[in-house]
């Protein structure tokens, strides 16, 4: 089957390919597609690598009725809308995030086909025949109900209202076709059959509403209403819809997951559109469904990127060993003495959190070495070596000064930036030579988001002292923060220039040459960084995303995979020395320190963006689709991995003939409008939503 939209797709593939997608959030581990459970789909399966309990949703076969105008009906009580009702629900049902049936195992009747003798044979006949003891089977009817002779019927197209025994379909009929005849294992009845207007008598509406509930036991049975009430049907009810069946596939769509585990249970289902239903009509409609008649963990629909991320493990601890060139060396981590170490004796700290640390070596009578940023990495041993060099010249008022400045700086917030800036600022002026002060006063400025301050004082730190090289590597690391990135390569350019194994300003010129569109100069700089530091989990990912860029994709999936693993851990339970702190946060778009655990997750949401392109591109459709609805879990507001989202779900309908990926691709394109209208993908979004409604429309009509 070849769809009308291909065209349209096809120009906005190629427009894909030149934008530089790195702009999207992204990241999470795995070596499989997504972070999802064991979910065998009647669709191409997708397995996940990292949930304990396999789940499986069975076959699933369906019947759709809805009926507008009837044959017989005075046309004052004819229905306005359960046609579109019907359609919507035979759409997520067959929706891939959704029901996931197979298009052709739901059999729809709407208007004029929806008579009593298809009605018998789709139910009575098919239904029975096809059914297994592992499956499941809905029946989903939007029309009218009637009474005769105290019994309840719903109402085929050509029901004769003087002869509704006869001519309707009986309540009690359905009750033994689902207890005796039709053997599944989740059996589903959703019902809209009390409609305002066409049934005056109050008995008539109890009589079918109590019909509907207690028809068998073992089945799950929603109702738009409960005894003595009517439905509401309204325009204003996603373009006009049966008010409970608008909240049934609002539900089924994935609102109502409330666990937000990606699964749509029967219990939520029915507390969902009960809530919303009522809310909606003030209380005058109250669908209704027998808790004790069905299992509550009954599995209705399945939405992957609804789900939220698995919570990562702690962060394991790392280890510093440090070696000087002196005995008798006292060493302070975060301003805390840890101990002594002589010139032969190397002195281990081992467990030690992930992250940036402040390093001092200090000997009576001579300048201390440091304090300096050192990089604790998970699970990894890290060697510092410390130089023990100049006799003390310095005041000791101004290193006093500087230690109560350094104190408050590692503490974080504004209230003790603002204090430590005034220490820094004072140890500063008892010494204008003092380098390290106007290090930590440059930084404690950037922290504060004064930017021009930061870069004055970055700038007087390099001045005095041009072989700083700690102060250029943060200062440029600041401009990359800022969107200079020709200042920021100038920068890192003469730190490795001076030595060939500074592993952050390699990290930090990936990013930057990655920003330029550089890409083989950002994955040598990130290849190099690896090699420094195998276990820098980011420069796996600026690697990765250059390799994406520069159309490696199988290269670059490697890349992201790698990146996942390294960071897959819970970087909150750094606090202020968090593992994406300082250095790490350079480039990032986020500098406040409260913001550290949304860039984990905007990392996460990167990579897994980044794996989707890579199989879309590699038309690997099915794990695209489940690397991007990774992303969205982290992510939902971002329109661009929505975009690529609906790409697959197109491309997988095209090549596979089948009208199923459709639903889900129409979906993520609406929503791309909904986020940002503005985009260049909204100009696409909305050709191929056109194309795929008028292809959609026409296989309706066959």
């Amino acid at each position: 089957m070849k769809f009308k939209f291909c065209a349209l797709l096809c120009v906005g593939l190629a427009l894909t390919a030149r934008l530089e997608f790195a702009q999207v959030s992204p990241p999470e581990p795995s070596q499989t597609p997504a972070n999802q459970r064991d979910l065998r789909l009647e669709q191409d399966p997708v397995k996940s690598s990292d949930d304990s309990l396999p789940i499986r949703i069975p076959r699933g076969y369906a019947v759709v009725i809805g009926i507008n105008q009837y044959e017989k009906i005075p046309q004052s009580k004819q229905l306005n809308f359960a046609e579109r009702d019907a359609e919507a629900i035979y759409s997520i049902l067959i929706s891939p995030e959704g029901g996931n049936f197979r298009a052709e195992n739901v059999h729809k009747l709407i208007g004029r086909q929806a008579t009593l003798e298809n009605v018998r044979k789709e139910l009575e006949e098919w239904l029975p025949s096809i059914a297994r003891e592992e499956d499941r089977v809905w029946v989903y009817f939007a029309g009218h109900g009637f009474v005769s002779e105290n019994k309840a019927y719903l109402a085929p197209y050509d029901l004769n209202p003087r002869d509704i025994g006869r001519t309707g379909y009986s309540m009690a009929q359905l009750g033994s076709l689902f207890g005796n005849r039709i053997k599944a294992r989740w059996k589903v009845l959703l019902t809209d059959a009390c409609h305002s207007g066409a049934i005056n008598p109050e008995r008539d509406v109890q009589t079918i509403n109590k019909s509907l509930i207690d028809l068998d036991k073992s089945l799950f049975s929603l109702t738009a209403s409960r005894d003595r009430e009517v439905s509401f049907e309204s325009p204003d009810s996603g373009g006009g819809h049966g008010i409970f069946t608008y909240y049934v596939v609002k539900g089924l769509e994935g609102s109502a997951d409330e666990s937000a585990d990606g699964i749509v249970t029967a219990d939520e289902l029915a507390e969902y559109v009960r809530q919303n239903v009522r809310s909606a009509t003030s209380g005058k409609q109250n669908p209704t469904s027998e808790r004790a008649s069905f299992d509550p963990n009954m599995l209705l629909a399945y939405v992957a990127s609804n789900r939220l991320p698995n919570t990562p493990p702690p962060a394991k601890f790392g280890t510093l060993v440090i070696e000087s060139n002196l005995d008798g060396v006292e060493v302070f981590v975060d301003e805390k003495s840890v101990g002594i170490v002589n010139r032969d004796k190397p002195l281990p700290l081992p467990g030690l959190v992930p992250g940036v640390h402040i390093i001092k070596g200090v000997k009576l009578g001579y300048e201390p070495d440091g304090p300096r940023e050192e990089i604790v990495y998970p699970g990894q041993v890290s060697t510092v070596s410390i130089k023990i060099l100049i006799p003390r010249r310095r005041s000791k008022e101004a290193a006093e000064l500087f230690d109560k400045g350094l104190e408050l700086y590692l503490k974080g917030s504004e209230a003790n930036y603002r204090r430590a800036v005034d220490f820094f600022r004072r140890a500063l002026a008892l010494d204008p030579k003092f380098s390290q002060a106007a290090l930590y006063l440059a930084r404690t400025y950037n922290a504060l988001f004064e930017q021009a301050k930061a870069k004055e004082n970055f700038q007087k730190a390099i001045e005095i002292d041009p072989d700083y090289l700690e102060a250029r590597a943060s200062f440029g690391g600041m401009l990359l923060d800022i969107g200079d990135l020709d200042g920021a390569i100038r920068q890192l350019n003469t730190v490795i220039q001076r030595d060939r194994d500074h592993a952050l300003a390699y990290y930090l010129l990936a990013e930057a040459f990655r920003r330029k569109d550089a890409y083989a100069e950002s994955i040598a700089a990130a290849k190099r960084a690896i090699q420094l530091t195998p276990a820098n989990a980011e420069a796996y990912l600026w690697l990765a995303e250059s390799l994406r860029m520069s159309e490696s994709y199988v290269d670059a999936k490697s890349a992201y995979l790698d990146y996942l693993r390294l960071s897959n851990f819970d970087s909150k339970l750094a606090g202020n020395l968090n593992y994406y702190a300082l250095g790490f946060l350079f480039g990032l778009g986020k500098r406040h320190r409260a913001a550290q655990h949304d860039i984990w997750e905007d990392l996460r949401s990167r990579a897994y963006f980044g794996l989707c392109d890579c199989d879309r591109r590699l038309e690997q459709y099915a794990s695209a689709i489940a690397y991007c609805q990774k992303s969205l879990s982290y992510d939902k507001q971002d329109a661009l991995v929505h975009y690529a989202t609906a790409l697959a779900y197109a491309r997988q309908a095209s090549d596979s003939g089948r009208v199923e990926p459709l639903i889900p691709a129409l979906k993520h394109f609406k929503t791309v409008l909904e986020i940002n209208s503005d985009l260049t993908e909204a100009d696409y979004s909305r050709q191929n939503i056109e194309s795929i409604e008028a292809f959609l429309i026409t296989t309706r009509s066959q």
